[in-house]
Order: C-alpha cells, then sequence, then structure tokens
C-alpha cells in the first residue's frame, strides 16, 4: 500500500522533532488518548465477560436449568426422569422437593429457599457438591434431617457444621394449643460456598425428609434437568410440554435470572459503545496534530512537489505518519488492557482489604471478576486501527492539495 519513498519519508518526519513544540504535545496526547481507550476497553469487556461467566458457571451451576413440575405430587419420578431423558439435549434428572420458610438459631431468623434433593443424581445437575466449604453432601440421608446451607446463610445465623438449626414453614398446623406453625429441627452437616448471592438463600435437604414436611408422603414436587445448551432452554421446555401433556408443567432459569442475563448483555454492549467515544477523541487529536504538522512542513512538502513527488506520494507520506501514531497508541494500550485485565480482580481484593469496603454487595457475585478473551483483545485493536487511519484521510488529502509555488512564495 505505501511506496518505499513514501514509507521513508514518512518514518523520518514521525521520528523527527517538530519545530513547534505545540504539535509534538498534540501527538503525544493522540497516541496516550488512543492507548487509554483500547486500555480501558480491553478491560472493561473482560469485567463484563467475566460477570457473564460467573453468572453462567455458578448463579446457573446452582439454579435449575429446566424444571419439570407435577400438577400433582409425583410418586414415580424415575420413570418421569427416564421420559424427559430421551430428549436431546437433557444430561441429567434429579428429584426436588421445594419449601420456603425461615431458619432460626440462637434467636437470629434468616429466610430461605430449601431444596429437598437426593445427593447422588443431584451430582449431575447441580455444581454444590464441587463447592462444598464444609461437610458433605452425602450426609443428607433419608430420615435423618440433616441440612446443608450456605455460607452467607451460616455467617449470619451464627452456626457451623454440627449445630442445630429449626425449619419453619408458613403453612399453619391445628393442634390442642389452636393454630401453630409447622416446624422442624435439622441438624447442620454441611456448608457449601459458591461466592454468589445463593449462598445466603439456599439450603439442602434429603427429598425424603423435604416431602414429610410438604406432607407429600414419599412424592416429589417433579425433577430438575440439566441441559446441553442454556440457552436452548425455553425449546427444551417447550418440547417437553409438548410431550408430557397438561399433567406437568415447564419453568427454566430464564424466567428467574433471565432478566439478570440480559441486563449484563445489555450492559456490556452499552459500556462498549460509550467507551468507544474515548478511542473517537484520540482520533480527533490525531486529526488536529496532522493537520497542524501539514501546516508546518508546507515548505517541505513544496520542495518534495518540485523534485517529482504527485500528490499521491505526499497524501501516502502523511498517512504513514498518523498510522504510525495509531500504531503505537493501539499496541501500548493493548499491553496495558492485558496487564490491567489479569490483574484487576487482585485490585479489587486489595482496595476492599485496604478501605475496609465491600464494592460487590449489590451484586450476585462477592468479588471482581475477569475474563481476557483474545478475540475481543483483537477487535478492539482491529478497530482502534480503523479509526486511526481513517483519521489520516482528510490532513493526508489537505497536504497532497499544497501548491508548491504558494508554499515557497514566503519562505
Amino acid at each position: 500500500m505505501f511506496r518505499p519513498l513514501s514509507l521513508f519519508v514518512g518514518l523520518r518526519y514521525t521520528g523527527a522533532r517538530s519545530r513547534s513544540s505545540f504539535v509534538s504535545v498534540i501527538t503525544v496526547i493522540s497516541a496516550a488518548g488512543l492507548m487509554l481507550g483500547v486500555a480501558v476497553l480491553i478491560t472493561v469487556l473482560s469485567v463484563m465477560n467475566g460477570f457473564e461467566r460467573e453468572l453462567q458457571t455458578r448463579i446457573l451451576g446452582m439454579v435449575t436449568h429446566v424444571s419439570v413440575h407435577g400438577r400433582e405430587p409425583v410418586q414415580d419420578w424415575p420413570a418421569l426422569a427416564d421420559e424427559v431423558s430421551r430428549h436431546p439435549q437433557v444430561i441429567a434428572a434429579a428429584p426436588f422437593v421445594e419449601l420456603q420458610g425461615m431458619l432460626s438459631h440462637g434467636g437470629e431468623v434468616a429466610g430461605l429457599m430449601v431444596n429437598g434433593v437426593d445427593p447422588e443424581p443431584e451430582k449431575a445437575v447441580s455444581i454444590v457438591g464441587e463447592h462444598m466449604w464444609d461437610g458433605d453432601m452425602a450426609s443428607l440421608t433419608p430420615g435423618s434431617f440433616n441440612m446443608v446451607i450456605g455460607y452467607g446463610l451460616a455467617r449470619q445465623l451464627g452456626v457451623g457444621v454440627g449445630d442445630k438449626v429449626v425449619l419453619v414453614l408458613p403453612e399453619a398446623s391445628l393442634s390442642p394449643a389452636g393454630v401453630t406453625p409447622r416446624f422442624r429441627r435439622f441438624d447442620v452437616t454441611g456448608i457449601f460456598r459458591v461466592r454468589a448471592e445463593v449462598d445466603s438463600l439456599l439450603a439442602y435437604v434429603h427429598v425424603e425428609d423435604a416431602a414429610r414436611m410438604a406432607r407429600q408422603g414419599g412424592a416429589v414436587e417433579g425433577v430438575r434437568l440439566r441441559i446441553h445448551d442454556l440457552f436452548a432452554s425455553r425449546q427444551v421446555a417447550w418440547d417437553l410440554q409438548q410431550r408430557l401433556g397438561s399433567d406437568y408443567y415447564m419453568t427454566d432459569w430464564t424466567r428467574s435470572h433471565g432478566s439478570l442475563f440480559q441486563a449484563i448483555r445489555m450492559e456490556k454492549t452499552m459500556m462498549t459503545l460509550l467507551l468507544s467515544f474515548i478511542v473517537a477523541v484520540a482520533a480527533f487529536n490525531i486529526i488536529s496534530s496532522q493537520v497542524m504538522l501539514v501546516n508546518e512542513k508546507r515548505a517541505n512538502i513544496a520542495v518534495l512537489r518540485t523534485l517529482g513527488a504527485t500528490p499521491g506520494t505526499i497524501m501516502r507520506i502523511f498517512m504513514v505518519q498518523g498510522t504510525v501514531i495509531g500504531f503505537v497508541g493501539t499496541g501500548l494500550g493493548v499491553l496495558l488492557g492485558v496487564l490491567m485485565a489479569t490483574f484487576v480482580p487482585d485490585l479489587g481484593a486489595w482496595i476492599e482489604s485496604t478501605f475496609n469496603a465491600s464494592m460487590f454487595d449489590a451484586y450476585f457475585v462477592n468479588y471482581l471478576p475477569s475474563e481476557l478473551q483474545w478475540g475481543d483483545v483483537g477487535m478492539i485493536a482491529t478497530v482502534a486501527m480503523l479509526i486511526s487511519f481513517s483519521a489520516t484521510i482528510y490532513p493526508s488529502w489537505r497536504a497532497s492539495q499544497v501548491e508548491p509555488a504558494e508554499a515557497l512564495r514566503y519562505e
């Protein structure tokens, strides 16, 4: 694209000091602005990718992908699991009973969702067994009335493995003393920690114990499914609804957490768009520095023209210079952005520990996640270079229009 003469003179102009210090300062600012824009874009997109990853691996690893609910308690859940497992998207199925209530210990009370599960098939549909902080999911056995609770819930109630807690259900029971809420004492035999909001909201008991609390005998509420493609959950739910008929109804993760996922994607798009203006500002700086450089080099341009340089050659000379500025700014920005994206989780943890502040209490994770994706880095670098190159076109065209006689008249 650039001929040897254009490339040589353009690089020489780039490396030479300008007679005007102001032009040199603007050139440095242009490269620095481009570097900052690229670095911030890479860092922000990496953080947003981290939030997206955490949503999929942590939140959706704990939350059911698709649930099959019986309109009446399901007596033979293995048969139901075999039926739904015929769908090509279904990886595994496990029974469940869901209860809502309050957990109390030592005067402290917390609301929670209790999942009645069978520990063995539950391994295939949930990651909770992989994130045990203390104890084991295998401690949930029929009739034991053991409970595994989240780390946040354990801290809130001040309990540990071996303590006893009382589960209070909102359904009332008739007794000689009148109407009283139903409650049951459980032994805490495990604490899980996935470093997400569910740590403070969930507890697990054996499915048979939960069925007794729900007065369903040996029946369960339905089966929970893990599927291959998270984003096909609605289609899977629809297919299963058609197959099983009106005796069952389906729910999927998009109903409970879909809005959160969409919000993260929308925020990622908007942040990319807004931060792209930093790169645009740097491009305007390149234009202004190039225009001032053209005005300063008018005599040099006139000399080159009299020596036989064509307008195209002059235009390519100044495009080389602007492209070099873009290349340097983009390259340094990529380097800085990759470093920031790599170490931003440690930086967030350091800020929290140094200033004793919790910056992420309002989010579904309690730390700053980051995932560097080289596809994003390549896209940002390519767009920045294209913008930088485009910014050189107008000043370079102006340089090519300089008339030698007019430029040398006042020299």
